[in-house]
């Protein structure tokens, strides 16, 4: 392969990444998980998807367990 070739391989590849970085979020300071905190605050749908979640959990330990606890 000519020098040549390389070159305008390599500027074609440097164009893209270059793009590529103009394209990606810039890195926030805060946390995603930051940003979300309170969404779903006194919201009853939500509250009772927990609940629900949390019988299936308990739903799912072994029978063993239950009966060892108090």
């Amino acid at each position: 392969m000519l020098t040549t070739d390389l070159e305008i391989r390599l500027a074609a590849l440097e164009a893209e990444v270059a793009l590529l970085k103009r394209l990606l979020p810039t890195v926030s300071e805060t946390p995603w998980w930051e940003k979300i905190v309170g969404t779903f605050a006194d919201d009853p749908v939500y509250e009772e998807a927990m609940q629900f979640g949390q019988e299936y959990r308990q739903s799912l330990k072994p029978l063993a367990e239950e009966a060892s606890e108090p």
